[in-house]
């Protein structure tokens, strides 16, 4: 496994990590589904086992992935194997759950959550921890406060590095000056690469600042690995963030299916392949730190570990890029 530092902090992840939403299992918040069907403890120890086994270092998490109870269960999982969790990178953010607060990014409710999530992971300092999103209200009220509440909990040994997630790139040109993180997070996959792209505007920020990318979502919620079938739809329950998606109707999911089928010719047809290429493929983008696919279980981790024994040049990338980038 091969790690990468993170910006210009000390902290090092390895370039395969977890994220953990999976882990808050079915969810809502205000509303709004916003989990993953349910996942089994017992198969989250021995995948979080087979990739610690394997120089896995970094797990990502979240106040809202099951409104704390993804916290908890990576707490209770390290402890089963009687690890201890200071030796290796723990990721926590703030911003999707708001709680009685008028805002998620009030200074207040974001040093309650920071409090509450070290309860949850039982530690004493979070490593990396992130502002979930890049909406500071109406003109960006919030803004200077959150920075301003991150740099003090920084201050206090609570948190190590600071990280920015955001979906577009004005929150994230808005944000960087303000908060001054190490790493920024957003989805990065080969169907979409926008943010990681090094004359992209953000790839542009990150290279003037110095950061680190920490890509979710690099299988594309698992559409990258062609398992699903266009004419038998997954039935997702309700709590599940997928069940109305437009990612998983009929229409899209013929139209990746057949512009996977040079891929899986090009290289291979296993879930293993595809997810070699799929992780590979973000990983070969400049500022790219690490990739963090979620996982239910061993079969999962074993696949995505698969990433380590296949580079990609620059010509299978574009091959990728101009298959999967193309207008429909």
């Amino acid at each position: 496994m091969k790690y990468r530092r993170l910006g210009k902090s000390d902290i090092e992840v390895s370039e395969m990590s977890l994220g953990c939403w999976t882990m808050g299992g079915l969810n809502w918040v205000e509303g709004r589904a916003s989990g993953w069907a349910n996942v089994d403890e017992d198969e989250i120890t021995r995948a979080v086992k087979l990739a610690i086994d394997n120089g896995v270092n970094h797990f990502d998490n979240a106040d809202v992935y099951g409104n704390g109870r993804a916290e908890r269960m990576l707490a209770r999982v390290l402890k089963r194997l009687g690890l201890k969790s200071e030796d290796y990178v723990i990721a926590t953010k703030v911003g999707h759950f708001k709680g009685t607060a008028a805002h998620a990014y009030d200074p207040l409710h974001i040093r309650h959550q920071c409090e509450q999530s070290l309860r949850n992971l039982r530690r004493d300092y979070i490593d990396i921890y992130y502002l979930h999103h890049g909406d500071f209200g109406a003109d960006n009220r919030y803004l200077a406060g959150a920075a301003e509440t991150l740099d003090a909990l920084r201050e206090e040994g609570k948190i190590r590095i600071k990280g920015q997630s955001a979906y577009t790139a004005a929150h994230f040109k808005t944000a960087v000056p303000v908060v001054r993180p190490e790493v920024l997070q957003s989805w990065a996959h080969a169907l979409d690469t926008r943010f990681i792209e090094p004359k992209g505007p953000v790839g542009r920020l990150m290279v003037e600042n110095e950061l680190s990318f920490v890509a979710f979502s690099p299988l594309s919620q698992g559409l990258l690995l062609d398992k699903f079938d266009p004419d038998n739809l997954p039935v997702f329950e309700e709590g599940d963030h997928r069940k109305a998606s437009p990612k998983f109707t009929v229409d899209n999911l013929r139209r990746l299916k057949r512009r996977m089928a040079p891929i899986k010719e090009r290289f291979g047809g296993s879930i293993a392949d595809l997810a070699a290429v799929a992780l590979r493929f973000v990983l070969t983008f400049p500022r790219v730190a690490c990739v963090i696919p979620g996982f239910r279980n061993q079969r999962q981790i074993a696949s995505n570990l698969s990433v380590t024994g296949l580079e990609l040049g620059s010509a299978e990338v574009a091959f990728i890029k101009g298959l999967l980038q193309r207008p429909p």
